[in-house]
Parts: C-alpha cells; sequence; structure tokens
C-alpha cells in the first residue's frame, strides 16, 4: 500500500480537529501551489538530466519499465534469431536520440506547471500519490508525443536504425505481424520510432512520478512551515 501520498503530506500539517476543507485551502494557497509546483519541476529537471545523458538513459529502470510491448516483442525476436548486438544498437540509439528531444520537451512541461490552479491543488491534495504527475500528463502527453516524434523518427532514421531492423527480419513477416501486419512502408513512418517516442514521454512520467513520491515529505515541511 503505498501511503507516502501528497494527500497524507499535506494532511500532516494540520493540527488535531482541522478539517478537510483546510487542508484543501492550505493546498490550494499562493503558498500550496509554490511547493507543488517546485516538486514537478525537480521531477521534470531530473528526468530531462537523465535524458541528456546516454549511459543514465540506458540504466534507468523506470525507463526501461516504459518499453513499449510491440517493441519490447520485437527485441525478443531479434534475440531470438541470434541478432542481440542489434538489439543493443537499437537501445543505444534510442537513448541518443532522447537527448536530441531535451530542448523541446522542457519548456512544454514548465510551461504546463506555471499554468497550474488552485483547482488542480485542490484535486492534487484530495486525489493522493501521482496525481500531480497525472495532471501534468493529462496537459502534455499529447503535445509531448505530436512535438518529439518527428525528431526521434529523424534520429533513428538517420542512424539507420528502422532499415536495420527491416532488414534483419525481411522475409519473416515477423515484424509485420508484431506491428499488425503493417507493411514495410508504415513500420519505417508508424511504427519504431512512434514507440521509441511513447516509451521516452512514458518513461518521463515515469521519473516525475518517482520524483513526487520520494519528495511527499518536502511537501510536508514545506507546507508546515508556510502554515
Amino acid at each position: 500500500m503505498r501511503t507516502n501520498t501528497i494527500l497524507l503530506a499535506t494532511m500532516a500539517v494540520a493540527t488535531i480537529g482541522t478539517t478537510a476543507q483546510s487542508c484543501v485551502a492550505l493546498a490550494t494557497s499562493t503558498v500550496g501551489i509554490a511547493v507543488l509546483k517546485q516538486v514537478l519541476l525537480g521531477g521534470i529537471n531530473k528526468g530531462l538530466n537523465i535524458f541528456s545523458n546516454k549511459d543514465s538513459f540506458l540504466a534507468n529502470q523506470l525507463i526501461d519499465a516504459a518499453l513499449p510491448k510491440q517493441l519490447r516483442d520485437i527485441n525478443s525476436t531479434l534475440q531470438k534469431v541470434g541478432l542481440n548486438n542489434l538489439v543493443v544498437k537499437e537501445k543505444e540509439y534510442i537513448a541518443q536520440a532522447a537527448a536530441f528531444t531535451v530542448d523541446t520537451s522542457r519548456p512544454i512541461l514548465i510551461n504546463a506547471v506555471n499554468s497550474l490552479t488552485a483547482e488542480d491543488a485542490a484535486r492534487i491534495v484530495q486525489g493522493g500519490s501521482g496525481v500531480a504527475t497525472q495532471i501534468l500528463r493529462e496537459k502534455t502527453s499529447t503535445q509531448l508525443m505530436a512535438a518529439i516524434a518527428p525528431k526521434v523518427d529523424a534520429k533513428l532514421n538517420e542512424f539507420g536504425l528502422v532499415q536495420s531492423l527491416n532488414s534483419a527480419l525481411s522475409g519473416t513477416n515477423l515484424l509485420g505481424s508484431i506491428l499488425g501486419n503493417q507493411n514495410t512502408a508504415n513500420i519505417a513512418t508508424n511504427g519504431i520510432s512512434k514507440f521509441a517516442a511513447q516509451q521516452m514521454v512514458d518513461g518521463l512520467f515515469n521519473i516525475i512520478e518517482n520524483h513526487e513520491q520520494q519528495n511527499a515529505n518536502t511537501i510536508m515541511n514545506s507546507l508546515k512551515a508556510a502554515k
């Protein structure tokens, strides 16, 4: 059971007898919203710093956990036919491509945090763990995908990844079946790069949510000091 939540952290600053409405009022105050923004911005910076470093990106379990099933199936198939070296290259290329999305993602995320409203803060304090990240995801995920997918596609094609994967599995129909029996052209335009971009977006939100959960005590102490 996840008890280390923003809801509990915020309620912990209240004295005995303080109502839930008072907790919401505290979180939705200017200071309360500033604290929530600070935590989200910390998570964003942490995630984008990881994206900026290939080795950090490759080693991060939260990013690996975000790997779409289709791309995981492709990697499993490649390994089964003895092409583990291609899987290693694929992961390295995706990690390199991630670094080129940082400057695009940062302003989108920061603008969303800066537009956090009292209504958002009330939802966060009432909703519990991970809700702040969920709100950020709702505000930005579609925009992030639209913004970074072309950059990811350009980089992966520059590295020759799509061509390499198509060549490695040509004639087997394995790649097409994994991707829903798409033809090669569709795989190039809608497949590998899209899955890689989705991994980046989901992996980034995983990092932000983890940061949010780890900093519940920071939220509590900050709000307590401001009370």
